[in-house]
């Protein structure tokens, strides 16, 4: 089995545009969106959910009103400043002690010094995943509650769930659309893949988070490879990009132009390839060739 996960130094680099067209070029892989902070795969493939869960990856505290006395000692023992004395009264005292839930940290420090055991210690529900049927074939996907954490969490469980439904439909192929960046979530996604490709633009920001993400790769010793999109917006910056992949060691699969049929196609919630022929899909479609060549190293 192999797995392609396609990441970006920054956002807006056009990386969901081309994970969107691999899917129509592969068929019958398997597509993983681990961009679970801010997903939108799904905008333009409009996957029909068959499996839904709960992603819970952490723990928060919540005080019991009615055994509260208010005696202060967990928030005294708060280090994050979660507590506060606002919570309901009860038949004892008039106002008890709340936990906030986005600034509880899930220590468990108060459970322990809580005098009257008012503080029970829960599951955080962090955000869902589903198994979802596209026109393409199957997608596993994650949707991040607000303010939540543990996206790296996530994102792993994204990825398993995407290598169980391949094995079990007997496909070769995972497509991962990465996070941005080169923080947690992208190091979730790459980790193990067979196949990491860079996607950048021709923008000083583009050259320098290049170099960040193969820095990345590098130090996990991940495959990697580079494309280029809306390449001929600065000729110049491209050059110096494809420069720096070389000196890098990193090979140069392909340029994408700069194309307004790109955003016509997802408007009508397609991708380019499946639109018409224009530019950006003889190029993508170009770059997909070199992508499957690449794979099969």
């Amino acid at each position: 089995m192999k797995e392609l996960v396609v990441i970006s130094g920054k956002g807006g680099t056009g990386k969901t545009s081309l994970v969107a067209s691999f899917a129509a070029l592969a068929q019958n892989a398997v597509l993983a969106d681990c961009d679970v902070d801010a997903a939108d795969l799904h905008l333009v493939l409009e996957p029909q959910i068959k499996h839904q869960e709960s992603f819970v990856a952490s723990k928060v505290a919540r005080i019991n009103a009615e055994r509260c006395t208010a005696c202060g000692t967990c928030a005294e023992v708060c280090q994050f400043g979660a507590i506060t004395p606002d919570g309901p009264g009860n038949s004892t005292v008039a106002k008890t002690y709340r936990v906030n839930p986005v600034s509880c940290e899930g220590c468990s420090v108060c459970t322990l010094f809580c005098p009257e055991k008012a503080i029970a210690f829960e599951d955080a529900v962090s955000g869902e995943w589903f198994v979802s049927e596209m026109r393409h074939g199957p997608m596993v996907h994650a949707k991040l509650g607000v303010a939540a954490e543990n996206s790296g969490k996530l994102v792993t469980l994204v990825r398993n769930q995407a290598r169980a439904l391949a094995e079990k439909r007997g496909l070769a192929l995972i497509i991962a659309d990465g996070s941005p960046g080169i923080g947690c979530p992208v190091i979730a996604s790459i980790a193990g893949a067979s196949l990491v490709l860079v996607v950048s633009e021709p923008t000083l920001s583009g050259l320098h988070d290049l170099e960040r993400a193969c820095d990345l790769t590098r130090h996990f010793q991940a495959r990697t490879a580079v494309c280029i999109n809306k390449c001929d917006l600065n000729s110049n910056l491209a050059a110096k990009i494809e420069g720096t992949a070389t000196e890098q060691g990193v090979p140069m699969l392909g340029r994408v132009r700069y194309d307004p049929a790109v955003t016509r196609a997802q408007t009508q919630g397609l991708s380019v390839v499946e639109m018409d022929n224009s530019q950006a899909a003889h190029d993508i479609r170009g770059l997909w060739r070199s992508v499957e060549e690449e794979l099969m190293k």
